[in-house]
């Protein structure tokens, strides 16, 4: 069962905020896991868990920049090869079109994602939000299973880029020979241990990277721009090559049909919101209440990292164009998938050249750093918290080491080849990116339909006393932003449906996951629906925590009720005085459910009664009715409890029982009691338990 962080409650509150007169109500102690017996077993589950805050790994957002940048940036290793073989002489063209599309796009987009959900779970958490109940729980696990293709592919992706530039390298080839597929499992496991050391090594790891590529790459695209100016026919003999294809009108419609292709210059985004958690607020930021301060240090991280990018790939493009001949960069040619590898080499010789493949090898290798931390953001803050993961996913080494195991899965499925998994790393990016859109559309669509999304957390100057001389000016506002993100919405469904028709090998690994994490999800959900599911309780007021201290302690008599009228509540008490002796008075206990019974936690509120000698106990914001009672028996540990038996069919009241929370009560209650049993000390006195016709 659910882990919990003490075995024996705190202090509890009434709804006013006061402390509970009399005895501190105990928070009951939670079955866990049981403790490993080797010390490899200790060493895995040793530390903090993921789904805790990590105040003390927060570093400033120039920091944590690279590692975002590595999975960013690193694209400039493939992506102008790309370019030139998608687009040949309109790559320029075709690129400057993808950076409007960043630019205008993408980065607005991810700026009001980082403004919505400061917790770091990006979109997913706005569409859970906007979409309640098992409709967004679906639709999170979708987006969680592109997310995982996204992530996971990114590393093995570029692990296996990185291993083709390693046994391709004249200086390494004689050592390495054709061994890709070795090489990137060895790589990836690398990147596994950075994690399993600890975040900051890999923030720190990631900058000692991303920073000397970044160097190079301007180096080799400033040489290149000289020897453009050197030879400025290079220019002439585009223009005609361009003005070959027709006129500017002729030029743009064909760039706008090929830049969908070059639609990996995007990735690092979704990232890039996050490792939100690892941001912490500096400078003029710092001086902003918290959350507003880390969604401003968010946007600048992403503004910075997309102006980076932006100029360099525009650069680059141009210059690659320009300087490298058709032959070079066609299938199987010599700057084919390393484009300005290519031009390091011939511009500024082997021995520098060699230095570029080396800080590529190393970028390569290590964009997998900002996709693991994606995904141990993600995971832990969703699937536990649903039910639908074991708790050990909370904990980074075990879920490291299964991400490591899932990546050496899909390295062996694709034998390291990078083309072949392009296409399944295209449909993860864009699909996130168009659901990040779509969420950001339906987020200003509702504030100008009247329905607010919530405070801006970025404005922390705001006041009420304005708002309401503004709100038409605001949901005017609101209504042109929403059609803005719907159009970039259609814009990023476009480049995803052309990617899907030109490679459906993407779709077909995305529904793998997709059916993955579904079929797990559901059994993990089966296998833990018998915890308790509570995660606090309180009380409505001070009477109720006053009967509650009369009541607890076997003193009185349980009895769960499904109807709670003073009628239900006399025949149910002749009933029992009919089949046995009670001389003690009665708990009547119901329970209220919440509408969204999806959820798999839920806080308690405890409202108690008295009436004619016995208790009338009610109980508000469940998510199910016997694992309420049973926490609820638990706490008030009577002498007895009677449970009523529906006598329904089996499989419909075990439907009812997963979904919504209902279904055979008695029988469910029985269960969970007994296994909460088997896993709490022996004690002396169990209450009796008596199973009734209803």
């Amino acid at each position: 069962m659910e882990p919990s962080s003490a075995s024996t409650g705190k202090k509890h509150l009434t709804a006013s905020g006061r402390r509970t007169p009399g005895p501190v109500l105990p928070r009951l102690p939670v079955p866990r896991t049981a403790t490993p017996r080797t010390r490899l077993g200790r060493w895995f589950v040793h530390g903090r868990q993921l789904d805790e805050p990590q105040h003390e790994s927060a570093q400033p957002w120039h920091r944590v920049l690279w590692l975002t940048g590595v999975d960013y940036f690193s694209t400039l290793g493939y992506q102008p090869g790309i370019a030139l073989l998608a687009a040949g002489a309109l790559s320029p063209i075709a690129t400057a079109l993808l950076v409007a599309v960043t630019l205008l796009g993408a980065l607005p987009v991810y700026s009001q994602v980082a403004r919505r959900s400061y917790a770091g779970q990006g979109s997913i958490a706005m569409l859970e939000n906007l979409l309640p109940g098992w409709i967004g729980k679906f639709f999170v696990l979708v987006l969680l299973a592109f997310a995982a293709t996204d992530f996971v592919i990114t590393m093995t992706l570029s692990a296996a880029d990185a291993a083709q530039h390693a046994v391709e390298n004249p200086f390494l080839h004689p050592s390495l020979g054709d061994h890709r597929l070795l090489v990137t499992l060895v790589l990836l496991a690398l990147l596994a241990s950075v994690f399993l050391t600890g975040l900051r090594e890999a923030i720190g790891l990631a900058m000692a990277v991303a920073v000397p590529y970044l160097i190079l790459n301007v180096v080799v695209i400033v040489r290149g721009f000289f020897e453009i100016l050197r030879h400025p026919d290079l220019i002439g003999h585009w223009r005609i090559e361009l003005l070959a294809r027709g006129d500017w009108t002729a030029l743009l419609i064909t760039s706008s049909l090929i830049f969908p292709k070059l639609a990996l210059g995007m990735s690092g985004f979704e990232t890039g919101v996050a490792v939100m958690p690892l941001i912490s607020p500096s400078g003029s930021d710092a001086a902003r209440p918290s959350p507003s301060g880390v969604v401003a240090a968010t946007r600048r991280l992403l503004l910075t990292a997309a102006m980076i990018m932006s100029a360099l790939l525009l650069a680059s493009s141009f210059v690659t164009t320009l300087l490298i001949p058709e032959p070079a960069f066609a299938d199987g040619g010599a700057a084919s998938g390393r484009a300005i590898a290519y031009l390091a080499h011939q511009m500024l010789g082997s021995t520098l050249g060699s230095v570029y493949d080396a800080a590529t090898i190393a970028i390569l290798w290590f964009a997998g750093a900002s996709a693991m931390t994606g995904l141990l953001n993600l995971i832990p803050r969703y699937l536990p918290r649903f039910g639908m993961a074991p708790r050990w996913t909370s904990y980074a080494r075990p879920l490291v080491a299964t991400l490591l195991a899932v990546d050496f899965l899909i390295t062996f499925i694709f034998d390291a080849d990078v083309e072949a998994q392009g296409g399944a790393y295209a449909t993860g990016v864009l699909a996130l990116m168009l659901s990040a859109a779509v969420a950001v559309a339906l987020a200003f669509w509702r504030e100008a339909g009247g329905s607010p999304a919530g405070p801006d957390p970025a404005d922390a100057a705001g006041t009420g006393a304005d708002s309401a001389a503004l709100e038409p000016n605001t949901t005017r506002r609101s209504r042109w932003l929403s059609l803005y993100f719907w159009l970039v919405a259609a814009i990023f469904a476009f480049i995803l449906v052309d990617n899907v028709i030109e490679r459906t090998d993407g779709v077909v690994i995305a529904g793998g996951f997709i059916v993955a994490i579904l079929l797990l999800s559901a059994i993990s959900r089966y296998r833990r629906s018998k915890e308790l599911r509570v995660s606090e309780l309180t009380f409505v007021d001070d009477e109720s925590a006053n009967f509650w201290e009369m009541l607890a302690g076997r003193k009185v008599n349980a009895v769960p009720l499904r109807f709670f009228d003073a009628s239900a509540r006399r025949r149910k008490l002749e009933e029992i005085r009919r089949y046995y002796q009670v001389s003690a008075p009665v708990a009547f206990i119901h329970v209220h459910l919440i509408d969204n019974r999806s959820e798999f936690l839920s806080p308690l509120q405890v409202k108690v009664r008295a009436e004619n000698g016995h208790y009338l106990v009610e109980v508000f914001g469940a998510v199910a009715v016997a694992n309420t009672i049973a926490y609820i028996s638990e706490l008030i540990d009577p002498i007895s409890l009677f449970l009523g038996l529906t006598r329904q069919n089996l499989m419909v009241q075990s439907l009812k029982y997963l979904f919504w929370g209902e279904g055979e009560i008695g029988l469910t209650v029985y269960a969970i009691l007994v296994r909460y049993w088997h896993w709490t000390p022996e004690e002396d006195t169990r209450p009796l338990i008596f199973l009734m016709s209803e």
